[in-house]
């Protein structure tokens, strides 16, 4: 007996298998993030990760320390993101992935806060006995590391946090000491006399990288050189400089063998100049009308050609020869050399050489033997004992110009050799921490000679350490992106000796002596004792770098070796890209979770360490273990606002990682640094941070349809592959292709790709396909039916692969979405590994079968849109659309699966007919013609299909399918 078919009352949503979770549409990240990471560390999760991988094949990121000082800006969490999500997604994909995060804590900018506080106490330094002085930069920087840390967690970041390493741990200064004393016995450690960028201010050399460049007025002066004899017609030889405070310097004055000069005659002058009527300049023919003009020259002559073979020979006098009160210092002869580096671009055609406070001035002052000066003291001032400037200094106290340049500036021009004057704005050198100029200085340094044949039978890569630094770079090293290969091998190629010492207290001493009386250049100059190394190490061992210090150390270290009377004690401390540098030898080569061969699989930072930490890495390791320390190198860019501009606390426009995560959530942050090519810079700011989170909000919707519509799923609805229908065999294809894809690119550690083909798939192939299509079956079908078993077993195997390809990139959501399913004290998708795909997903035939199959639902999806924009349909229930297929083999396709279904219309017909003129196409689909026709019958209250059959069943107004589930 059947239903009244009129009945429209009855309410069937209660037999309707809707989707169920706890799993909430919000977030709330801010909040729960810290939940589990509390959850994380008691359960232990890195040390069962250890356990878990014990005899896999190791991985090792090695991480470039970041400097114990102030909190984490946006650029650290970029790069501390980006080295998760490659040590996660290593480990997931069956490594043993370590990471051992670690601190750089000796150097100048923790000794200049200390000194910060002593000045602002009213203490000095120098009253300070140096181990209490090195015991609060300790202090300072033990705080650091603990601040940082906790940042650095917060990010979602997993690691050995309990053990990390430390470049002032006493076993880190032992072998520090132990890598710079294998330089000093392969005998590439000397001493020598090398204008540095020094610090006035800070009273040290800085390494490149610790200088950074800003706007900076300066001084510019013409200076005419004279000529001791009556050569070049009696005229003057003009320079330009911008540091006039190098003039009492000058050893040379250089000129360019290809520069075309004049011999110039002064006409008439304006009222004020320096210039006289009638005198003789040679000047740079292209140079010369502006070096005039600077001069308020009105009226000039050319005179004649002047070939720079004319200058070869000639001696000048020094602008102060023959001043009173000098004393005679400045009374000796200026050549005239040929240089390379001369050039018509700027100045007069000539070039001020003063080899103490510049590298091509030195370089020249090397191939020409010039004397070198030693007029300026640490401090920025000249000597005590300099004529007429003595203790004016270059740079004061306060970062800002002394009196050097001006008092320079009125002897020039009371000794008559002033030809003109004014102020330049250029990009200066400043210290990146004390933020004031710097200046080039001669003073005796130690170096690392990277071109000594080196005996210490490692020269499998080459004999010196910029061969084997090239040769690494050339076969042993893999670049991502490729460009950094290019930019690290110009650099080691061109690079000169490295500068190993620095004037300063907090760091590892230069753990060496020198004879009393010798010269750097004699043989037995150093001290090299293998037994007196020994003695040193086991000393830092038990107390640290501060025993070197400590009163009668040399005596206990020399007894019984040599007299320690007959030596001296170096008590410069090492370069801090020495301490990095040599990390690894005390956390890859001797720390059980290092690796065995003492070589990391990356290195990654950003683009400015090519002139940093890969930088002195490579160069320490090559001095000591022969080669480069890593094996792959992996940069990344800067971070920049949303316009591009480079961050600035005074702009205002600095993003703080704290104020993301407060707002956001770290895994907003995370798939920020996901999304972007990190290889160049990144943009950050508050409109890109809300595109970010509108990801998130739709990736989070897909995890949480999937978790509903898998609501109570049992291992007995599984379906064998080939028990499944098309549509399901199709989707594994996919994740078979996905999971190649997703290795892949996590191995090449490009996992933007890895963020962008798995979104596109779930915003794209998941919600429009195989949620769409089945969201019928799932909710309508009974139980038992082989539509709804193939879905849920297909949506928990993509479950399971979905959630563990992301827990890298969004570990805490990742964790929230698998225990919503998985709940337990100990479950964590952290410890699950990428799922092994079986071999039977692929089946290439059957991707090409579908391609075809979507591109013609893709016209009938169309078709029934522009419908729906018309408002002849709400729901594509509503419509049993003609399609008109001319290619037989896809009208075959088409015919031997469910396409009504795919298309979600209660009925749909196919027909290999012509179809007529007004027939809905698409012009990138040919053959494919689409007319649209109303279904015909009435509303099932169940399933909403427009069915001819609903109301002729036992339950009121279902069709045949939902009257067979109810009963």
């Amino acid at each position: 007996m059947c239903a009244d078919t009129t009945d429209k009352t009855v309410d069937y949503r209660d037999t309707v298998f809707l989707p169920e979770t706890d799993f909430p549409m919000r977030a709330g990240l801010p909040q729960r993030e810290p939940e589990w990471l509390a959850r994380w560390e008691q359960i232990g999760i890195y040390d069962r990760l250890r356990d878990k991988a014990e005899g896999r094949a190791p991985f090792t990121l090695h991480d470039g320390p970041p400097y114990a000082n102030g909190h984490l800006h946006i650029g650290h969490a970029l790069n501390k993101t980006i080295k998760d999500i490659i040590v996660r997604s290593h480990q997931m994909m069956g490594h043993d992935a370590r990471y051992v995060p670690g601190w750089d804590c000796h150097g100048l900018p923790i000794e200049w806060k200390i000194e910060e506080q002593y000045r602002k106490a009213g203490k000095d330094k120098d009253d300070v006995p140096v181990i209490d002085f090195r015991q609060e930069c300790r202090k300072f920087a033990e705080g650091w590391v603990d601040i940082q840390r906790e940042e650095f967690k917060r990010l979602g970041v997993y690691g050995n946090w309990a053990d990390p390493y430390l470049t002032m741990n006493f076993h880190a200064e032992r072998v520090i000491a132990e890598e710079f004393m294998a330089f000093l016995m392969n005998g590439s450690l000397y001493q020598g006399s090398k204008p540095v960028m020094w610090s006035p201010v800070e009273k040290t050399a800085l390494a490149e990288a610790e200088v950074e460049y800003h706007d900076h007025t300066s001084h510019m002066i013409w200076v005419r050189f004279k000529p001791k004899s009556d050569v070049l017609d009696g005229a003057s030889v003009v320079i330009w400089t911008t540091t006039p405070w190098t003039i009492p310097q000058n050893r040379a004055v250089a000129f360019g063998p290809g520069i075309a000069y004049g011999l110039y005659r002064v006409d008439t002058v304006e009222d004020k100049s320096t210039a006289v009527a009638s005198e003789l300049l040679v000047l740079a023919d292209v140079l010369a009308e502006g070096v005039l003009k600077s001069a308020k020259v009105e009226g000039f002559t050319r005179v004649r050609d002047v070939a720079a073979s004319e200058f070869e020979g000639i001696l000048l006098n020094h602008p102060y020869a023959g001043v009173d009160d000098a004393n005679g210092e400045w009374d000796y002869d200026v050549p005239m050399l040929p240089g390379d580096h001369v050039t018509d671009d700027a100045g007069t055609g000539f070039v001020h050489t003063a080899p103490s406070h510049g590298d091509d001035d030195y370089q020249l002052g090397l191939q020409y033997k010039l004397q070198m000066t030693y007029n300026v003291e640490a401090d920025g001032s000249y000597r005590a004992d300099l004529p007429i400037f003595a203790g004016l200094k270059i740079v004061n106290d306060d970062g800002k110009d002394g009196p050097a340049n001006v008092e320079n500036i009125k002897q020039l021009a009371y000794a008559g050799a002033l030809l003109a004057k004014g102020k330049l704005k250029h990009s200066y050198p400043h210290s990146w921490r004390s933020k004031a100029p710097l200046i080039y200085r001669n003073t005796p340094q130690w170096f690392a000679a990277i071109d000594e044949t080196l005996s210490d039978g490692m020269g499998e890569n080459g004999d010196t350490i910029r061969k084997r630094a090239l040769k690494s770079i050339e076969d042993l090293v893999e670049f991502t992106p490729k460009s950094g290969e290019n930019r690290l091998h110009s650099m080691i190629e061109t690079r000169p000796d490295w500068v190993l010492s620095r004037q300063r207290a907090w760091g590892v001493p230069l753990t060496c002596f020198t004879k009393v009386g010798a010269k750097p250049t004699d043989a037995d100059f150093l001290l090299r004792d293998a037994t007196v190394n020994a003695r040193i190490c086991d000393a830092f061992e038990q107390g640290g770098a501060d025993v070197w210090y400590e009163e009668g150390f040399k005596a206990r270290v020399l007894d019984g070796i040599v007299n320690p009377d007959d030596y001296a004690q170096v008590f410069d401390v090492l370069d801090v890209w020495f301490d990095s540098g040599s990390t690894h030898a005390f956390v890859l080569r001797d720390r059980a979770d290092g690796t065995p061969d003492g070589i990391a699989d990356v290195y990654l930072e950003g683009t400015d360490q090519h002139r940093g930490w890969f930088h002195s890495s490579l160069l320490q390791a090559c001095g000591t273990k022969g080669r480069a320390p890593y094996r792959n190198v992996v940069t990344h860019g800067f971070t920049l606002d949303e316009k591009g501009m480079k961050m600035s606390k005074s702009i205002g426009n600095t993003v703080a990682p704290e104020q993301v995560i407060e707002q956001y959530g770290a895994d907003i942050l995370r798939l920020w640094v996901a999304q972007a090519d990190y290889t160049l810079d990144q943009r950050i700011g508050p409109k890109i941070l809300k595109g970010t989170a509108d990801s998130y909000r739709r990736l989070r919707n897909t995890l949480r349809f999937m978790l509903g519509a898998l609501d109570g799923f049992d291992a007995s609805e599984r379906l064998d592959v080939a028990q499944m229908p098309e549509l399901e065999r199709y989707i594994l294809h996919r994740l078979a292709k996905l999971d190649a894809q997703v290795q892949e690119s996590y191995r090449a550690f490009d996992f933007q790709n890895v963020f962008q083909i798995l979104f596109n798939f779930c915003t794209v192939e998941l919600s429009t396909l195989e949620f769409d299509i089945r969201k019928d079956a799932l909710y309508c079908d009974g139980k038992d039916s082989t539509d709804r078993r193939a879905a849920r077993t297909v949506l928990d195997l993509l479950f399971h692969r979905l959630t563990t390809w992301l827990a890298p990139i969004l570990p805490f959501t990742m964790e929230d979405v698998w225990l919503s399913r998985f709940p337990g004290d100990d479950s964590s998708v952290h410890l699950i590994d990428f799922p092994a795909t079986p071999a039977d997903w692929a089946d290439e035939a059957l991707a090409a079968k579908w391609d075809g199959i979507r591109r013609a639902r893709r016209a009938v999806t169309a078709a029934l849109e522009m419908q729906r924009k018309d408002k002849v349909i709400g729901s594509s229930l509503e419509a049993a659309p003609v399609v008109h297929v001319e290619d037989p083999a896809l009208l075959d396709a088409l015919q031997s699966v469910p396409f009504a279904d795919l298309c979600i219309t209660s009925a749909l017909a196919l027909t290999a007919d012509a179809a007529p003129a007004e027939a809905f196409r698409l012009p990138d689909i040919p053959g494919i013609a689409v007319v649209f026709e109303m279904a015909p019958g009435e509303k099932c209250e169940r399933c909403w299909k427009i069915l001819p059959d609903v109301g002729t069943h036992a339950h009121a107004a279902t069709c045949a399918r939902c009257d067979s589930v109810l009963s």
